[in-house]
């Protein structure tokens, strides 16, 4: 499956999802679809559709934003510094889209390795597990158990 941002997928957002993924923009807290979703499955960026984190590493960190413990495929997740809004973190961003996803933070679960990539529900689709074969995405079906702390 090829991955890529084309003007047909960017015709396809929301406001929302162009601020956020296009504009290196933010949802406000608790605002977005999947932070309190645990449904099995993976979700993948918005613009491309390249795969980026599975339900078996998502778990409920309280920051408002869907958190994950580490991408499903580390090939499709850039990760840059960001100095903005003066102090530095480590942007997230996927491969293929280049679209903005969020921030990774290390105070994650140890358990689960101890990051948290903490992630715009405006930048992800999710793809649930009874339709990832039909969607191109059968090779991940063993990721993709119930999330870890719902």
């Amino acid at each position: 499956m090829t991955y890529q941002k084309t003007p047909e997928a960017l015709s396809r957002l929301s406001p929302e999802q162009h601020r956020v993924t296009q504009e290196n923009g933010t949802e406000r807290p608790f605002s977005g679809v999947y932070d309190s979703h645990f449904e099995a499955g993976i979700y993948v960026d918005i613009v491309s559709g390249e795969p980026l984190f599975a339900s078996s590493q998502k778990f409920q960190s309280g920051c408002g934003w869907p958190s994950f413990a580490k991408p499903l495929e580390t090939a499709n997740v850039v990760e840059r510094r960001d100095d903005s809004l003066g102090m530095v973190r480590t942007e997230v961003r996927s491969t293929h889209g280049d679209s903005h996803l969020g921030h990774v933070f290390p105070d994650g679960p140890l358990d689960m390795g101890g990051l948290r990539y903490c992630i715009n529900s405006a930048a992800l689709r999710f793809v649930p597990k009874a339709e990832m074969e039909a969607e191109g995405y059968g090779a991940y079906l063993d990721q993709v158990e119930e999330a870890a702390g719902q």
